[in-house]
């Protein structure tokens, strides 16, 4: 009798070891990360957030059994994806060539892109105006102007002396006549009080009437630039603009930084985190950051810096986002369609307003 309830026992046991194998088999390990708004891990340890929610529906709707596994980034998440060691992250991740070619990517269900932000300057128009005239970008350029009228008056004075000793008096007094020529010809004012008559002279004149069109536009550009680039006050809506500004910040290991490194932009500052970056752009420590633009609005809504930080109402590049599995993940198909429906319903779209997020 007693080795018959010896049996059973061995049996029961191998049996719910099997039954507990079987069932770990069955359960889909999701890898998530803190990333707001899509994965926001809560006070009690919990997680909420727009990736965990239309998650959670889909698993529910296609009866599905997971669990979480957390990571502290996203690098963590790929190389167990790689290994094979979870089976989904439903973190929001780029779709792009090698990552299709590597991993199994679902439908997209999210199209982010690159948003710009920049400090408030919290000061009038008219004080930032008068800031920036007496600036030194500014003055350098004013300097550079006045010694190229310079050059051509003298020029102009040295053939013109000889030959027009009225208008173009000798000594100090006539090279003071050759700026005056200068300034008026570039400006095309022209009074006519002041004009060559050698051949040289008026050679001289001609060469300087064309080429001061050409240098006073470009003068004219560049002032405009130094007042307003210095102040952030400029369309930045490509990477020409961009590379216009000095002081340009990114997160680590993110779009906005490959979007910069494919440019040949300069990187002036790295920050491990959006929190840290936009914090340093709100002491304007920085002039510009470039970031993914849904993160961006949220942190800056999140941390109360609406008056501090100004996100600019245009993006730079678009990105498709999507939940990624192993390579021929034998539930790819379930999970695809069951998010191609979710994505269909109202309450999808119920669940963008509540996190106050919207694909652009």
């Amino acid at each position: 009798m007693k080795n018959q309830w010896f049996h059973i026992l061995i049996v029961l046991f191998f049996w719910g070891n099997n039954l507990q194998a079987y069932a770990e088999k069955d359960t889909i390990v999701v890898g998530i990360y803190h990333n707001p708004p899509f994965v926001i891990k809560t006070e009690d340890d919990g997680f909420e957030g727009l990736s965990i929610e239309l998650w959670e529906n889909i698993a529910q709707s296609a009866d599905l059994t997971f669990r979480y596994e957390i990571y502290s980034d996203f690098v963590g998440i790929l190389k167990r994806l790689e290994y094979q060691d979870i089976d989904l992250t439903i973190n929001p991740m780029d779709v792009n060539y090698s990552r299709v070619n590597k991993f199994d990517m679902t439908q997209p269900y999210f199209i982010s892109s690159i948003g710009v932000a920049i400090p408030y300057l919290n000061r009038s128009p008219l004080a930032v105006f008068v800031s920036n005239i007496f600036s030194l970008p500014f003055l350098e350029i004013i300097v550079l102007l006045i010694f190229v009228i310079f050059i051509f008056g003298f020029f102009l004075w040295l053939v013109e002396r000889r030959h027009n000793k009225f208008q173009f008096r000798p000594g100090v007094l006539g090279l003071f006549d050759g700026l005056w020529w200068s300034a008026v010809t570039m400006t095309t004012v022209g009074y006519g009080d002041k004009a060559p008559k050698s051949n040289i002279g008026k050679a001289i004149a001609i060469i300087w009437m064309f080429t001061a069109v050409i240098i006073i536009s470009s003068f004219t550009a560049g002032i405009a630039s130094t007042l307003t680039i210095s102040g952030l006050q400029t369309d930045i809506q490509n990477a020409e603009d961009i590379r216009l500004v000095k002081n340009i910040s990114v997160v680590g290991a993110t779009t906005g930084e490959s979007y910069l490194l494919e440019e040949n932009i300069p990187v002036h500052k790295t920050y491990a985190s959006p929190i840290l970056a936009l914090r340093a752009l709100a002491k304007k420590e920085n002039d510009v950051l470039l970031y993914d633009r849904t993160i961006l609005q949220y942190y800056i809504n999140r941390l109360s810096l609406d008056e501090k930080v100004k996100l600019l109402p245009f993006t730079l590049k678009e990105h498709y986002q999507s939940f990624m599995l192993p390579k021929n993940h034998p539930d790819f198909d379930r999970i695809n369609v069951g998010l191609m429906k979710e994505i269909q319903k109202e309450r999808w779209g119920e669940l963008q307003r509540k996190y106050d997020v919207k694909g652009k």
